[in-house]
């Protein structure tokens, strides 16, 4: 964490966890800042990295995605050549929302947001087709019971 980051800070990166389509008078006035100090202290934010875009939630269920699959995978390979072809595989796939390297049984783990099982079969078969993994365990949510919560600061 930067050291330049203090509790006015964390005031303003919370705030624009729970709505960041305030406007800088409505955060200003929130925080108790001036509007000019507000966009300074939001400037600095950007600059430094902290803050890295904004973006909207979107409810899938609207959308027609209804299923979530959590989809663990094995490798025998762990060469810089297999992990950069991999990445730039997996990373075609737009039903990956998040991909992590993880420590533990498996290697990899991937969200798939998809609509239905014969769309995730479809990400499935896309995903095998071009890297050879050991295994592919898939894990399908029941329930989203919180999902793309605030970071705690």
């Amino acid at each position: 964490m930067s050291k330049n980051i203090d509790h006015i800070d964390h005031r303003l990166l919370r705030e624009l966890q729970t709505d960041a389509t305030l406007s800088q008078r409505e955060l200003a006035d929130r925080i108790g800042l001036s509007q000019n100090a507000c966009w300074r202290r939001l400037k600095a934010l950007n600059d430094q990295g902290v803050i890295i875009g904004s973006t909207a939630q979107i409810a899938r269920e609207k959308l027609g995605l209804s299923l979530v699959v959590f989809v663990m995978l094995r490798t025998r390979h762990h060469s810089a050549e297999w992990l950069q072809a991999f990445r730039r595989h997996v990373l075609t796939i737009p039903e990956v929302v998040d991909f992590h390297r993880i420590g533990g049984d498996y290697d990899y783990q991937l969200k798939v947001v998809t609509q239905d099982m014969a769309s995730y079969d479809k990400v499935y078969q896309r995903l095998i087709e071009k890297v050879e993994l050991d295994s592919v365990t898939s894990y399908f949510a029941m329930e989203a019971i919180a999902e793309g919560r605030p970071l705690p600061i």
